[in-house]
C-alpha cells in the first residue's frame, strides 16, 4: 500500500472511533436481546482496536485480516495464554454470525448467560487494548 498519504495519528483515531461506535452498538444489541449480533459486533470492536494498535507499533496500515490472534501476533502484542484463547473464541463470533450454516447453531449457543460472560470479557479487553494504544 502506498504510504504517501499515511497519517498515523489520524488512522489510529479512525480505528478507535470505529471501535467506540461498535461498543455502543454491541451494548444496544445486547439490551435488545440480539445476543449473537452483540457478540459479532464485539468481535468488530476488538478487531478495530487491534488494528489501531498495529498502526501504532508498525507505523503502517493494518493487514486485511479478521483473525484476532493473528492480528495481535502480527502487531507483536504480548499475550497471556488466557487472552490468546479469548481472541480465538471471539474470532469465531465473526465467522459464526456471518455464515448461514453456522448462524442457527451460534444463535442457540448465545444464551443470556453465555452472552453476558463474553460481553464481560469484551469489556475487559477493550480498556486494556486502548491503554496500550494511548501509552
Amino acid at each position: 500500500m502506498d504510504n504517501k498519504d499515511f497519517n498515523k495519528d489520524k488512522l489510529i483515531e479512525y480505528w478507535i472511533a470505529g471501535s467506540d461506535d461498535d461498543y455502543e452498538t454491541m451494548i444496544a444489541m445486547f439490551d435488545s436481546k440480539r445476543f449473537s449480533w452483540s457478540l459479532f459486533i464485539g468481535h468488530l470492536m476488538i478487531e478495530k482496536l487491534l488494528k489501531a494498535y498495529y498502526v501504532k507499533v508498525k507505523s503502517d496500515y493494518p493487514p486485511y485480516i479478521h483473525n484476532l490472534l493473528r492480528l495481535a501476533e502480527k502487531a507483536e502484542l504480548s499475550l497471556t495464554d488466557d487472552i490468546k484463547m479469548q481472541l480465538v473464541t471471539i474470532t469465531a463470533f465473526n465467522i459464526n454470525a456471518r455464515y448461514d450454516d453456522y448462524k442457527m447453531s451460534f444463535k442457540k449457543q448465545c444464551t443470556p448467560e453465555f452472552t453476558v460472560e463474553w460481553i464481560d470479557k469484551l469489556k475487559e479487553l477493550r480498556p486494556w487494548i486502548k491503554t496500550l494504544i494511548l501509552q
